[in-house]
């Protein structure tokens, strides 16, 4: 984090004391349950199930931990099948939105039968209500913000492939009981003489838990509440911008700047450059412009997070798979999502000066030793474990028992 070397942060207290609970990503197994448009795995869906058993056994590619035979319960919050996907019929599970990397927004087939480890903890808190706070998998040199939001459920997986940790704000639905060290919030709030909510701490850690420079991520807390104030309205807007903007409102470039189309993107493109001098993403032959080179140069984990979007939409799959089931040209609404996406990227970059230098300025630090004096550390283990969640009916394997 430029402006507090990695010495001063060694007292500043760990994310994973800050929010206890976490789970990790996702495992899917297999790519062809997500894609970036609902269409596509509808078609797939229909594809297989259409199949006799040797046409379904090819089409799942079975996995360790997924094939024709496995039964599984439903993820909460689901309607979809229990018995083995060699007898699947009808219509596909209504496709959910998820993120699939930084950045990414796509589309998944919420069947645990498809997934090697669909984490259902996670679904069971899983509402408008929630925010998730991802963690990024640790890439020496990589550089980039170490934690992401997700107001959708996240993967969890970093550009690298590295696990990271998926951390809810709420351990349970409707926004109830915060996932934060228990004593914390009643701990900030006294030391800065006003109320200090789970939403702010969550703005907090996103402005101040700084760039992927340690394998642990550590918040520090300053002292000062006007310093406090600023970084929160600091993650805030980094918050607003990573969901997308909220309502009606989008990001959008200031001083009348945006990306427009300047010449048609092809049908199929295959490949995605910049023009530094013209301020334009080519994409094949197509142009868009003006992109700032701060959208383009966005890293995370290492990663272009432009090429890796570009990437896996653009990408050619084997044939006869069902991941090649897919739209036969590029969809408008594909360039309607990068047209936000550079805005988004390139309004982030401009952020790094005032994060930059709220870091430099947080100076006395509420440390991991005053925060045990408050009884606040060590967290309980309770507060490690996901809480007792119940609220949705979930059949399980083969329908062999519901709970309520």
């Amino acid at each position: 984090m430029p402006g507090v070397t990695n010495d001063r942060l060694i007292d500043a207290p760990e994310l994973s004391d800050l929010m206890p609970w976490s789970v990790a990503p996702l495992r899917l197994g297999r790519g062809w349950p997500v894609a970036p448009d609902a269409a596509s795995l509808k078609a797939r869906w229909d594809t297989f199930v259409r199949g006799d058993t040797a046409e379904r056994e090819a089409l799942l590619e079975p996995s360790r931990g997924r094939t024709l035979h496995t039964a599984a319960a439903q993820l909460p919050g689901q309607r979809t099948g229990t018995g083995p996907l060699a007898d699947a019929k009808g219509p596909c599970p209504e496709p959910v939105r998820i993120l699939h990397g930084p950045f990414d927004e796509q589309w998944l087939i919420p069947d645990q039968r498809l997934i090697d480890a669909a984490r259902p903890e996670l679904w069971r808190v899983a509402d408008e209500h929630q925010l998730y706070l991802v963690e990024q998998g640790y890439v020496p040199d990589a550089g980039g913000p170490v934690v992401l939001a997700s107001a959708v459920l996240p993967e969890g997986r970093s550009p690298a492939g590295r696990p990271g940790r998926i951390r809810p704000l709420f351990r349970r639905p409707g926004g109830t009981e915060p996932n934060i060290a228990p004593g914390l919030l009643q701990h900030l709030s006294g030391t800065y003489d006003h109320e200090v909510t789970a939403t702010d701490l969550f703005a907090w850690i996103l402005a101040a838990a700084g760039r992927g420079t340690r394998k642990d991520c550590r918040v520090p807390l300053p002292e000062d509440p006007d310093v406090w104030l600023r970084g929160v309205e600091l993650g805030r807007r980094v918050l607003w911008l990573e969901r997308r903007g909220a309502g009606t409102e989008r990001p959008k470039l200031p001083g009348g700047r945006r990306p427009y189309v300047r010449a048609p993107l092809p049908a199929r493109p295959v490949e995605l450059l910049y023009d530094r001098e013209e301020e334009a993403l080519l994409v094949g032959d197509g142009r868009i412009s003006p992109v700032p080179a701060a959208a383009w140069d966005f890293h995370v984990g290492g990663v272009r997070v432009l090429e890796q979007w570009f990437a896996r939409r653009a990408a050619r799959a084997e044939p006869g798979t069902l991941a090649a089931v897919g739209p036969a040209s590029w969809p408008q609404p594909w360039t309607s999502e990068l047209l936000e996406l550079v805005a988004v990227l390139a309004l982030l970059a401009e952020l790094r000066p005032p994060l930059d230098a709220l870091a430099a300025d947080i100076g006395d630090r509420i440390t991991s030793a005053e925060l045990t004096r408050a009884r606040v550390l060590p967290v309980p283990d309770g507060s490690r474990r996901p809480a007792s969640v119940l609220d949705h009916q979930e059949e399980g394997p083969g329908g062999q028992f519901a709970i309520l």
